[in-house]
């Protein structure tokens, strides 16, 4: 599956804004963004931002929210689909939702990873059980209820017994999180203001209602 393989820092810079994807280093000094808050190439440095169109605006908040979360654009696009088909809700919050529901997501917001690229590689390396079952498909969705947890075999692993530092990490309200257990309750849907993307969704939508 094609997959962004590039300098992640290049991507805060190209988005204006930090995006927290290379995980404890974004809250260092040593960030891109603290260092080079202009824009990736040539023609960006010593300039400040052009001046966007209106299209241009709704690009930038798509093109944040897909690379937040790691979601290729066809990928990105088919979550717009079917939260746009979703008869109750604002079509917008139930896109970041649908993101923030992704098991990658969530063993990053369970505090097992520091970044989603690093959950997204624990996942696929079928270190994780759901309900009981091993799954190693980072954008399988998870719902209310669903019980996430390190595999019995993956235990004593050197990741997971180091993961003191990174389980100090504010956990959301809407995720119940055993941090010696290595487990995780998804206890509801997330609400707005419980989901920190640094997006603006209802330009996203204006994006595809062109």
């Amino acid at each position: 599956m094609a997959r962004y393989t590039g300098p992640r820092c290049k991507l805060c810079r190209r988005e204006g804004t930090k995006l927290y994807l290379k995980g404890e280093k974004c809250f260092t000094d040593k960030c891109a963004m603290e260092r080079r808050p202009t824009p990736p190439g040539q023609h960006g440095q010593g300039q400040g931002r052009r001046k966007l169109s209106e299209y241009g605006v709704q690009l930038r908040e798509k093109q944040k929210a897909r690379r937040t979360y790691g979601v290729m654009e066809g990928q990105f696009a088919r979550y717009f689909e079917k939260a746009a088909k979703q008869k109750q809700g604002v079509t917008g919050e139930i896109l970041l939702q649908t993101l923030e529901r992704r098991l990658d997501n969530i063993v990053y917001r369970m505090g097992l990873a520091s970044s989603r690229a690093e959950a997204r590689q624990l996942v696929r390396h079928n270190h994780f059980l759901v309900n009981g079952h091993r799954v190693n498909i980072p954008s399988f969705l998870v719902k209310p209820g669903d019980v996430v947890e390190v595999r019995e075999a993956s235990r004593q692993k050197p990741r997971f017994k180091e993961m003191g530092p990174i389980t100090s990490r504010l956990v959301p309200a809407w995720l119940e999180v055993n941090p010696e257990a290595l487990r995780g309750t998804v206890l509801r849907l997330p609400n707005r203001d419980e989901i920190d993307a640094p997006v603006q969704e209802q330009l996203i939508v204006e994006y595809y209602s062109r």
